[in-house]
C-alpha cells in the first residue's frame, strides 16, 4: 500500500500516448477533476472524445477550457449514472452519432455520500453509480465496443474502471445493502464505499471473462491518492489530512490513460493497474468467478425491462 501511495516515478507520460486520430472515447465523469485532465490528454492526441456528464453547464464550461488549452472540441453526453433511465438515453443518443466506440473510461463516481441519499432508481448512491450506473452503460455500449475492436488497427477497444486501493477493505458485496433497508443503514458511508470499489474491480474481471475474445479489454485500476473534490463529503480536517498526503491530478490521470492508450497494455485484459502506470494485484477476492456470476446476474435483473 505504500507503494501505492508513494509511488516510484513515472516511467511513462502523456507524451508517450500514441496518435489517437479517428478513435472515439466517452469518459464518465469528464467536466472536472481526473475526468477533465484525462479528456485534456486525450483531445491534445487527436481522439474525439464525449464527456458523459450530469450538468450540462458545468460540462460546457469544461468543453470550453478543454478547448481553450487543446484547441479541440469535446462533446457533451448527458448521462446520470444513478439514473437508469438517463444511462439508457445517453446511449441511444451516443448511437445515433457513433457507430464505433473504442475507447470507454468508467471515470465518474461518489464518494462517502450521507447514507439518507439513494439514486433515483432506490439503490445505494455510491454502489448505484459507481457500479451499476457504469454496468448498465457498458453493457449498452457492448456493439460499438465491438465495432470499436473491429475497426482499431490492433483489433482491440478498451474499457477502463476506475477503482481505488480501498476495495481491499471490503469483505465482499453484502447484496443486501444495495438497495436501502436495515443492512445497508448500518453501514457506514466508507464502508459503502469500499463495497462500491470492490464492486469495480469484479466487474472489470467478469467484463474481461465475458467479452474478451471479442477483442475487448477490460482493466481495473487505483489511480492514487489524488487532491480532487471526490472527498467533498468527507469532514474538512478529515480532507485536509488526505489532501497533505495526496498528489496532483496529472498524476492520477495518468494510470487510466496508460491503460486506455499505452501499446503495452494492448493485451492487458483482466489486469489491475496502479500508480503511476503500473500492473498491480487487486484483492483475490475480486476475482473469484462465483462473485462476479452473482454480481453479474444481479445486475442484469436489475436494468432488465429499463
Amino acid at each position: 500500500v505504500i507503494d501505492q501511495n508513494f509511488p516510484p516515478k513515472a516511467t511513462w507520460g502523456v507524451n508517450d500516448i500514441p496518435d489517437l486520430s479517428g478513435k472515439v472515447v466517452i469518459v464518465t465523469g469528464g467536466n472536472s477533476g481526473l475526468g477533465k485532465e484525462t479528456a485534456r490528454a486525450l483531445l491534445s492526441h487527436n481522439a474525439k472524445v464525449y464527456l458523459g456528464c450530469r450538468d450540462a453547464g458545468r460540462a460546457q464550461e469544461a468543453i470550453e477550457d478543454l478547448k481553450k488549452d487543446t484547441g479541440k472540441d469535446a462533446h457533451l453526453l448527458q448521462l446520470d449514472l444513478a439514473d437508469l433511465h438517463s444511462v439508457k438515453s445517453a446511449v441511444v443518443e451516443f448511437q445515433r452519432q457513433e457507430p464505433a466506440l473504442h475507447i470507454l473510461i468508467n471515470n465518474g463516481g461518489v464518494m462517502a455520500c450521507p447514507v439518507s441519499i439513494l439514486t433515483k432508481d432506490g439503490y445505494d448512491m455510491q454502489f448505484g453509480t459507481n457500479v451499476l450506473g457504469h454496468f448498465f452503460l457498458t453493457k449498452l455500449l457492448l456493439p460499438q465496443l465491438e465495432t470499436g475492436a473491429g475497426t482499431s488497427s490492433d483489433g482491440k477497444a478498451r474499457v477502463v474502471n476506475v477503482s481505488s486501493q480501498v476495495h481491499v477493505l471490503a469483505p465482499g458485496i453484502n447484496f443486501d445493502a444495495l438497495r436501502d433497508g436495515p443492512v445497508r443503514r448500518r453501514m457506514s458511508p466508507s464502508d459503502l464505499y469500499n463495497q462500491s470499489k470492490f464492486g469495480n474491480v469484479v466487474l472489470s474481471h467478469e467484463l474481461a471473462r465475458r467479452y474478451g475474445d471479442l477483442g475487448i479489454v477490460s482493466t481495473a485500476l487505483h489511480p492514487g491518492s489524488i487532491k480532487t473534490s471526490l472527498g467533498r463529503h468527507i469532514p474538512a480536517f478529515a480532507r485536509a489530512f488526505i489532501h497533505a498526503l495526496s498528489h496532483s491530478i496529472p498524476d492520477g490521470a495518468l494510470t487510466q490513460l496508460w491503460g486506455a492508450t499505452a501499446l503495452e497494455t494492448t493485451d492487458s485484459n483482466g489486469k489491475y493497474l496502479i500508480p503511476w502506470g503500473r500492473f498491480g494485484e487487486p484483492d483475490p477476492k475480486t476475482k473469484d468467478p462465483a462473485t462476479g456470476q452473482k454480481l453479474w446476474d444481479w445486475m442484469e435483473s436489475q436494468v432488465n425491462g429499463v
